[in-house]
């Protein structure tokens, strides 16, 4: 997405040397970043609740997954498409439309009667999902000029994040011990009726003043690409790879995504620039991120496996486990910037992947009958180093990007997050549930895991080098 200018003014008219918010700046940052905390919150709330759910619905331990991978599917496919549909057509509009389809998702998985409507409820929050993200960031940093007022909003924002990560885990297993699974659905659902009817009178509209034609062939291809290969992974997950559909599907998402290389190519507008894709710092921070976002969202559900089903933890202990390690890293996030100013975001990006993988290699001592501590200390250890690589890869993805094609660089970032947690637990959760023993399984993600991440952070740390 390339970048543009906003047909408004920024809300405050403060100068920008003056990190000083008024009211309704306020407001509008409240309501942006409880749209993001939703989010982020349906992307943990659920998780400690994923065994209680199966059982209640019929899906399988093997299915899972699906419960996971039905929401960050189309959420991470449809990022691009409407990332640039909102420049183009109006970031507000989209906006709105994802609130509300989110909110009415949620309502339906609330009252799910069985896999199939609760997969489809999750697969359209999802879509709102993917609406709201690009948007809604699009919006902040179109409202708050660049500077002391635009760094202060990010930094909320960013708190905001890794709060509903972490308030989620908790509170999922609180709300799944006392209300049951379908409360976490029906908080998300209030959620959305708090948030939306702020939205239309304090956000501004804002796209680009130019309209440059949509590159609908490249978010076809794209989009089905990575719908396909998900597809193809997570069926497999729970019968095989020997299946045929799993086979075309497989097969069909690799062909697209070679297609998708010719067609941005020859497109004046790519969604994605190759060029860009290109650069050391691009290519190295990307698969830095992607690594970090996939390998720990497995690990987060093979311990949410582990805690409750080999080691009989309750959904609010699995859940206090997992606040321990989100409160951490909101500590570390808080110290990372002193960090990456010292020793620099390449370097920080190497030592937090080292740090991820050889913490989560320490989880390989946790046993059938014992383990509930060392899990959180090392989940804990392991998300705080996850967090270093989440914000020294963004740095490292735009910088050295111009002006005109940092909507594309931080595109990529939005969508490297998103497919990161979308493909690591068909790629790896499949270990997992499919081996006969669960502690085998779990024991067996967490060992290739660790080497995925450190392998990881040794060629970033070559890739970089070599720039250099």
């Amino acid at each position: 997405m390339a970048t543009d200018t906003p047909t408004t003014t920024p809300v405050d008219t403060l100068p920008s040397s003056e990190p000083s918010l008024t009211a309704r700046a306020r407001l509008i940052l409240f309501v942006l970043c409880a749209a993001q905390f939703m989010v982020a919150l349906d992307f943990s709330v659920l998780n400690v609740a994923l065994p209680v759910l199966g059982a209640d619905l019929g899906l399988g331990q093997s299915a899972l997954q699906w419960a996971v991978t039905a929401f960050a599917l189309p959420s991470g496919g449809f990022l691009l498409l409407f990332g640039r549909t909102g420049d183009l057509y109006g970031r507000k509009k989209l906006f709105l439309a994802g609130l509300a389809l989110f909110g009415a998702a949620s309502l339906l998985a609330t009252f799910a009667w069985d896999p199939a409507s609760f997969l489809i409820a999750r697969a359209l929050q999802g879509l709102g999902a993917a609406a709201i993200v690009p948007t809604g960031m699009s919006l902040l940093t179109t409202t708050f000029p660049e500077g002391p007022q635009r760094d202060r909003a990010l930094g909320v924002s960013g708190t905001v994040l890794s709060l509903g990560f972490t308030i989620g885990m908790v509170l999922g297993g609180v709300m799944t011990d006392t209300l049951g699974w379908r409360s976490t659905m029906g908080l998300l659902a209030l959620f959305t009726l708090v948030v939306l009817p702020l939205a239309p009178g304090l956000l501004p509209e804002s796209r680009t003043p130019d309209r440059p034609r949509l590159d609908l062939p490249g978010a076809v291809t794209v989009t089905g690409a990575l719908l396909a290969l998900i597809y193809s992974l997570s069926t497999a997950a729970e019968h095989g790879f020997g299946g045929a559909d799993v086979q075309v599907t497989l097969v069909v998402g690799v062909l697209l995504l070679g297609a998708f290389v010719v067609v941005e190519s020859r497109h004046d507008a790519p969604l994605v620039s190759l060029p860009m894709l290109r650069r050391r710092t691009v290519a190295f921070g990307n698969l830095g991120g992607l690594v970090t976002f996939s390998m720990m969202s497995t690990v987060v559900f093979v311990l949410t496996l582990y805690l409750q089903e080999t080691l009989g933890l309750s959904a609010f202990a699995t859940g206090l486990v997992f606040g321990v390690q989100g409160l951490l890293s909101v500590l570390i996030g808080s110290m990372a910037a002193k960090v990456i100013g010292r020793v620099g975001a390449g370097r920080t990006l190497v030592f937090s992947l080292l740090g991820q993988g050889l913490f989560v290699a320490l989880l390989l001592g946790i046993g059938t009958d014992s383990g509930a501590l060392l899990a959180t200390v090392g989940v804990s250890l392991a998300s705080m180093c996850h967090l270093g690589a989440i914000i020294s890869y963004g740095l490292i993805v735009t910088s050295g990007v111009p002006d005109e094609e940092q909507g594309l660089a931080t595109g990529l970032v939005t969508t490297t997050q998103q497919v990161g947690i979308t493909i690591g637990i068909p790629l790896l959760g499949v270990l997992a549930t499919t081996g006969g023993d669960l502690y085998d399984g779990v024991r067996t993600v967490l060992a290739v895991n660790a080497a995925i991440v450190v392998a990881t952070g040794l060629l970033v740390a070559l890739g970089l080098r070599k720039r250099a």
